[in-house]
């Protein structure tokens, strides 16, 4: 084997042809009356590139300690800390990928909020050092609870993820009396209007066939729970409230779809908002229960990696366990609910990725050769608002490119932009999913032809 010292981490990532990283050093120099300190990384090269089945997208520690610490779990996936691969561009507090000894399995963390997602994700699907086409992805954290939907420690399988933030904001102190938030979709006029301005990150859709069948896997686990959140999800039928029955239930096996906001929002009239933002931006076809701050930019990382067959966007499952209620229960302050309040929730959830992920994984493992070598056929539409992969999505405006895949062939050849094509394309009247008709008509006043 060859040694390269590479001075730069991220020409270093371009120019080794595959190689796992085995050390990240120091090098110290004398330039006239300086002493010069530069980062290098080590690279083993030629060696064999890492080819998981499975990658386990975490966002921070305890979602990545849950799998480490039971690595000799009677039942367990294995050791992921057996194989450690530093990979440039992943957050300096968590710069390695780790996996499993045969590399069958691998895990990362990404570091919490939008931009640390986009950032490490995409650094993985850029990396030489992994082969990652025919790789299933379990995005495995925990996130907040809608109570009409579920309870404290519930695992939630999704099909949507929407970006409900990507709005214009008013301060609730001065929005009109005919308002019921603050949230106005970019280029509407009120909060119940379709947007017209389009950035492509709002809504993202994955394989429902494999969502289904890691539900399956993950009903046979065992679930964990707590003291304080029976005792605290009990409050949410207080003072004869029936809407949050489900909250009151014991932990469970849910599908339902996601939220991401950067911003950890609370309280009952942002949890509404975002349910109408759900309902809106996926045609009504989108159930608001979770609420997280990071899916869209990890899928919008996954769908540019995608459209160069990087990585296959139909094996992509995300997993949400609920630590908290996005809303306090009847007669509960929403600061007191946040900021003070005992739920109870965070340890069963964080324990309950592992329990019920450990299934999904091993369901996929077990199953490589009869049904995941070739892939689960999505039945439903796959992809972003804009139809960047290919098909007419069931939400928002319809296809953006005239249901044609875009490729880097493709883009080349055309050289227009994702928005640039949206926007040249027919009205939106014309262009609305088959489910988005009648939303659209509506938030213009019938005025579109």
């Amino acid at each position: 084997m060859r040694l390269s010292i590479l001075a730069s981490a991220f020409v270093g990532a371009v120019a080794v042809s595959a190689s796992p990283v085995l050390e990240q050093r120091q090098e110290r120099s004398v330039e006239g009356d300086m002493v010069v300190v530069r980062d290098t990384i080590v690279y083993v090269e030629d060696c064999e590139v890492v080819t998981p089945k499975v990658f386990i997208i975490s966002m921070f520690s305890p979602e990545a300690d849950i799998w480490y610490k039971n690595a000799e779990t009677p039942g367990s996936i294995g050791n992921l800390l057996a194989k450690n691969i530093t990979v440039p561009g992943f957050s300096p507090l968590f710069p390695q990928a780790h996996c499993l000894a045969d590399g069958s399995v691998c895990q990362l963390t990404t570091g919490e909020s939008e931009i640390n997602a986009a950032s490490t994700i995409s650094a993985l699907m850029l990396s030489p050092l992994f082969d990652l086409k025919k790789t299933y992805f379990l995005i495995g954290g925990i996130a907040g609870i809608n109570p009409k939907h579920g309870t404290l420690a519930d695992v939630a399988f999704s099909k949507y993820a929407i970006q409900v933030a990507l709005q214009y904001e008013f301060d609730a102190r001065e929005i009109p009396e005919n308002f019921t938030t603050g949230y106005v979709p970019q280029g509407a006029f009120a909060p119940d209007e379709y947007p017209s301005s389009i950035y492509g990150t709002e809504v993202f859709e994955v394989n429902e066939a494999l969502r289904d069948i890691a539900v399956e896997f993950a009903k046979t686990a065992k679930l964990n729970d707590s003291t304080d959140a029976v005792a605290y999800r009990a409050h949410y039928t207080d003072e004869g409230v029936t809407i949050f029955e489900a909250a009151t239930k014991a932990p469970g096996i849910i599908t339902c779809d996601v939220a991401t906001s950067d911003v950890y929002y609370s309280g009952a009239l942002l949890g509404e908002a975002f349910e109408n933002t759900t309902t809106l931006f996926t045609n009504g076809s989108g159930v608001y229960c979770m609420k997280a701050q990071e899916d869209n930019a990890t899928l919008e990382a996954m769908i540019r990696a995608a459209i160069n067959k990087v990585v296959d966007f139909s094996r992509i499952i995300i997993m949400r366990t609920a630590s908290d209620f996005d809303r306090p229960y009847p007669g509960e302050s929403d600061t007191f609910h946040l900021l003070y309040s005992t739920q109870g929730g965070f340890t069963p959830a964080i324990a309950n990725i592992y329990l019920a992920g450990t299934p999904v994984v091993k369901g996929i493992l077990d199953g490589w050769w009869k049904t995941f070598e070739k892939g689960v056929k999505p039945k439903n539409y796959i992809g972003d608002i804009f139809g960047t992969l290919g098909g007419t999505p069931d939400f928002g405006p319809g296809n953006a490119f005239g249901g044609i895949p875009q490729t880097t062939e493709t883009e080349e050849t055309s050289q227009v932009s994702r928005r640039d094509s949206y926007k040249r394309s027919p009205s939106r009247a014309m262009m609305k999913g088959a489910l988005g008709a009648e939303l659209a008509r509506r938030a213009n006043g019938n005025a579109e032809s």
